[in-house]
């Protein structure tokens, strides 16, 4: 099927008892057995378990192509609970332009247990061979990354990662299965901010983990995740439910925008460089050809000058929200290097834009108004 149709096949389940077309949310935290003391339906208690968040796990893995999905309460927890299924002493090789929360997990939450990492440019390929350990268990991808856009080969470096032993993990939140699947690339975990596009509408926070294979990994996982308790509300399911349903209309009319506004920006006179996929000279045109499908609704942009000359620009913008976040329905702009603290590496004259659905035409005339 095509992947519009996907989306509402894996989340439209008619009510069974009713015949309500919108499924009900199961608010209930524990469940009644019968006579026998048995469990109708093999649900005990909401922590392991519940009706609704199990619909949205079996409908997030179908997207992916995947065999297991698991949903939490926000991406972090989904990445801390993935981290937490390893052992002391053991090792993560880690993208060099991730998201700022992962290194931050691993550095505050999981070196002083006893975990190792290190982090690398994934897209030197013989750097990352030559970073692998003997106690590497997962290579951490993250493409898109945020907030450079830099792109990794999925498929040589899930290769390179088997071929060591480990497991090869993709935060696939930029691009979402719309734009790419990583599994077709043989990545074994694809993780998901789902308080993004998945949501779409900046009302729920909440993560994913996804798997290609229900292994042991995978069963120690799903433990972890119950025995946390890591997990979104039943209301918070049905929310990222029904915001997949239009997932892959938002993302395209979205990509459509992003790309009319960095085909603005870029070769502006006040714009040093723009950062996003589908310009023809990022450099990693041929790998996007490849195993993207588009190029996305977010983007970066350097203008001209500091951080004050950046903060400068996005305080004039009228119709751009200036907030933290991306995905929503609604643009955002941030100035990422403050947000990030004084340990940032990301340039201080760089902004992050989240493309929403509002009209190219009135996004542009913002951004032109706010560089003038």
């Amino acid at each position: 099927m095509h992947f519009d149709t996907l989306a509402l096949r894996a989340t439209h389940q008619p009510d069974p008892t009713t015949g309500a077309v919108v499924s009900p949310i199961h608010l209930s935290t524990t469940f009644a057995r019968n006579e026998a003391n048995e469990l109708p339906a093999n649900y005990i208690y909401a922590r392991p378990n519940n009706p609704t968040r199990e619909s949205l796990e079996k409908a997030i893995a179908a997207l992916e192509g995947g065999a297991v999905g698991m949903a939490f309460g926000s991406g972090q927890a989904a990445a801390m609970t993935l981290f937490q299924a390893l052992r002391p002493g053991d090792h993560v090789l880690l993208s060099a332009d991730a998201y700022y929360g992962t290194p931050a997990l691993l550095e505050q939450v999981f070196h002083p247990w006893g975990l190792t990492y290190t982090r690398v440019n994934m897209n030197d390929l013989d750097a990352v061979e030559s970073s692998l350990h003997e106690n590497t268990r997962i290579v951490w991808c993250e493409t898109p990354s945020n907030p450079m856009l830099s792109i990794t080969d999925l498929l040589t470096v899930s290769r390179l990662a088997h071929e060591a032993g480990a497991i090869c993990v993709c935060d696939n939140t930029w691009a979402t299965p719309v734009l790419q699947r990583p599994i077709d690339f043989n990545v074994d975990v694809v993780m998901h901010s789902t308080t993004k596009y998945f949501s779409g509408h900046s009302d729920v926070l909440g993560g994913a983990l996804v798997f290609k294979q229900d292994n042991e990994f995978t069963q120690r996982v799903r433990l972890l995740q119950g025995l946390s308790g890591a997990v979104p509300s039943p209301f918070d399911c049905w929310l990222v439910s029904r915001g997949i349903k239009t997932l892959g209309v938002r993302v395209r009319a979205q990509s459509l925008t992003a790309q009319a506004i960095a085909e603005f920006l870029d070769g502006h006179p006040s714009v040093e460089r723009v950062h996003y996929p589908g310009l023809a000279n990022h450099p990693d045109r041929a790998l996007i050809q490849q195993q993207m499908n588009g190029p996305g609704a977010m983007l970066s942009v350097q203008v001209n000058g500091d951080a004050t000359d950046a903060l400068q620009f996005i305080s004039r913008l009228k119709l751009i929200t200036r907030a933290t976040s991306l995905g929503g329905v609604e643009s955002l702009i941030e100035h990422r290097a403050s947000v990030e603290g004084i340990n940032s590496t990301t340039p201080k004259n760089l902004l992050r834009l989240s493309v929403g659905l509002e009209h190219a035409d009135d996004l542009i005339a913002d951004l032109a108004q706010a560089l003038r």
